[in-house]
């Protein structure tokens, strides 16, 4: 972090009810040339069709002007350019895509408030912020369940919250740290920025943030700060009878609570609280359940791809179980079985390596301790397909089973382990 982003971390941290001012004149051009580095070359293009190794090859130049036309207040955002993704259930996932300067712009701006806001947010906070993640929330999770007091599991869903967040509650949100009314005009355009669909009409939402954009990710998180984090702890436990505790990925939380009566008035309470904001609860994925050690027959709960349960241990005590969720299997497999489809023309030796880089990165993630059977199938699954798309490259079979057993050691095909233990590898029978 460069020096003027330690003092403002630093005052932020010693003076919580300070307000900066003077920020908008740290967007100049030092700044963003430290911010290029994290703009990835290879992502997709906004509505201008300027890719980042186009804009790269005339960066100072560009960097400039831009930062001209900020001292001047003459920067106009430009129109965010719509993509659909499939999602596990079958329906599309909109993603905003901006031009790539406001998306350098928009990194600038992000570092600056989360020099700030890093300093605010609560512990149960893991979505989108350094040196944290996915992992780190499942895991605290699971240690909270396993040593804690909890026998209630409430789940809670925000129905489409990057689309619903209201503009006029963000920006007032961000006064309670922000004295700064030209970085606030800047966030405006970023925030009523038309969005170009695919159809090629020009939608101007009126709430929500684009997901894709540079700024989203913090913007949200402060939102979700105001919102449920700092209620939940000033507001929520005070008032319980027993422990209850919070933990939140981006908008996906879960919440444990000792009784019964606790939960219940959380899930009572918990759709009003959103409503003030202009976000509503999905009430087919909200519930309150229960989550015991001391129930048999304990039902279980999904968060961040994981299936939580109660089980025994090898001594028979109680013990959190985890397991990748069989909605998360499903969807992981399919989409291997998409890339070997498209790509069963690649050259085999790359097609290996692409391959064991998938399934690096599917162990690193659901790689924990009680979920062998799971990575074991995904790994079956997995390698069954492949072969089956290999011999598909012509019109006869280029692999027996045999033969491929062979090829995944000469490729040094990753085996499924357990993160944490990366010389221990599962007995994986290739039967």
């Amino acid at each position: 972090m460069r020096t003027s982003l330690q003092a403002i971390a630093q005052k932020a941290a010693s003076q919580k009810k300070y307000r900066f001012r003077n920020l908008f004149s740290l967007l100049d051009e030092e700044l963003l040339r430290e911010c290029w580095r994290d703009i990835r070359r290879d992502a997709a293009y906004g509505v201008d069709r300027v890719s980042a190794l186009e804009y790269e090859q005339n960066l100072e130049a560009n960097i400039h002007d831009l930062v001209e036309r900020l001292k001047r207040k003459s920067y106009r955002a430009k129109l965010i350019r719509r993509h659909y993704i499939p999602k596990a259930d079958g329906k599309l996932r909109p993603l905003g895509i901006p031009a790539t300067e406001d998306k350098l712009l928009q990194l600038a701006v992000a570092r600056i408030l989360e020099a700030i806001y890093e300093q605010d947010f609560l512990r149960c906070s893991y979505g989108y912020r350094p040196n944290t993640g996915a992992r780190e929330a499942v895991d605290k999770l699971t240690i909270k369940l396993q040593f804690g007091r909890y026998n209630y599991v409430a789940e809670a869903d925000i129905r489409g919250f990057f689309d619903h967040l209201d503009h006029a509650w963000m920006v007032r949100m961000l006064e309670e740290r922000t004295d700064d009314r030209a970085l606030l005009w800047l966030i405006g355009k970023w925030l009523k920025a038309g969005v170009l669909d695919t159809d090629g009409k020009v939608l101007h939402p009126e709430s929500g943030v684009p997901q894709g954009g540079s700024i989203s990710p913090v913007l949200s998180n402060v939102y979700l700060h105001y919102v449920l984090d700092l209620w939940f702890e000033r507001v929520v436990k005070p008032r319980c009878k027993g422990e209850a505790c919070l933990i939140r990925y981006a908008d996906d939380y879960v919440c444990a609570f000792e009784y019964q009566e606790d939960a219940k008035r959380f899930y009572t309470a918990l759709g009003q609280r959103l409503q003030k904001f202009g976000l509503e609860l999905a009430a087919e994925k909200t519930r309150v359940i229960p989550f015991s050690r001391h129930l048999p027959e304990s039902t279980s709960f999904e968060f961040l791809g994981f299936e939580f349960r109660w089980g025994r241990d090898r001594s028979g005590r109680p013990h959190v179980k985890r397991r990748t969720s069989r909605k998360k299997l499903r969807s992981s497999i399919k989409r291997v079985s998409e890339w070997c489809r498209e790509n069963r023309h690649v050259k085999v030796s790359e097609q290996f390596e692409r391959l064991n880089a998938k399934l690096r990165g599917y162990y690193n993630y659901y790689g924990v301790h009680g979920n062998a059977a799971s990575l074991s199938y995904f790994f079956h699954a997995v390698t069954q397909i492949h072969l089956k798309w290999l011999n598909r490259r012509g019109q006869r079979k280029s692999y027996t089973w045999a033969g491929y057993k062979e090829s995944l050691k000469h490729f040094h095909v990753e085996l499924p382990r357990i993160v944490g233990r990366p010389k221990m590898r599962l007995a994986t029978t290739m039967a």
